[in-house]
């Protein structure tokens, strides 16, 4: 199974992560007449040019040293089975941008919470916000998934750099408030796109000191487990 996989990875001449689980799913049931139905997962490992010295003194990306990426990353899962009239047909999928850790220092609440006798959080007007988050995405029609024009195809780049952007521009009351916001922007902009999911949690640094000349300085440290997580799921239906 292993040399087969790097086989078909020598000869694959696709651009996405999808496109690749694919063909190596599609040659796994071509090649093995017992295999009825099987199910491919890849996550992408990013690898970016190291900044090396070029002619004239300056820097720029190397075309021979690359320094591995732990930063956040697509990863897709397909589920694949022989097609009644011949062929392979997929079944369910699933594309995702996991491991992204953004904080916004200003524009964010959470106040206005139900509260009882075991409620000890203080309400905030407006918070920095540290979120770890995932996302995930099903396509509406896989076709759009796999077309080899991808006049339909959703990268996750571009589904990172949205979710940022709604962050960013977004005051928000709660996490899930604006998770909400993040998702009903993503199905306004991509409409291939059925369904989307988020797994997202607030790691916020306790503040250990702060200046008596200017609050804006402080000391920070990691927050102490354990951490909520918010999970939530939007579809078109």
């Amino acid at each position: 199974m292993k040399n087969f996989v790097l086989e078909r990875a020598l000869a694959f001449r696709g651009a996405t992560l999808e496109g690749f689980l694919y063909d190596v799913g599609r040659a796994f049931l071509e090649t093995y007449p017992p295999m009825q139905a099987l199910r491919m997962s890849g996550r992408e490992l990013p690898f970016r040019a190291a900044p090396v010295p070029s002619d004239g003194g300056r820097f720029g990306g190397s075309e021979v040293l690359f320094a591995r990426s732990h930063d956040d990353h697509a990863v897709a899962t397909l589920d694949l089975a022989r097609a009644a009239g011949g062929g392979v047909a997929v079944g369910d999928h699933r594309c995702g941008r996991v491991g992204l850790q953004l904080i916004k220092t200003t524009g964010s609440s959470f106040t206005r919470f139900p509260r009882d006798a075991h409620t000890t959080l203080p309400e905030q007007v407006d918070r920095p916000l540290f979120i770890y988050l995932d996302v995930h995405w099903r396509y509406r029609d896989a076709s759009d998934l796999l077309d080899e024009g991808h006049a339909g195809y959703v990268a996750a780049e571009q589904v990172r750099d949205l979710v940022g952007v709604v962050f960013h521009r977004f005051v928000s009351k709660s996490i899930q408030h604006l998770v909400y916001e993040m998702g009903q922007r993503l199905l306004e902009r991509f409409e291939q796109i059925a369904e989307v999911s988020f797994a997202a949690q607030n790691r916020l640094w306790d503040t250990a000191f702060a200046s008596e000349d200017d609050e804006r300085v402080r000391v920070y440290t990691d927050p102490r487990p354990p951490y909520g997580e918010i999970t939530l799921t939007l579809s078109r239906s």
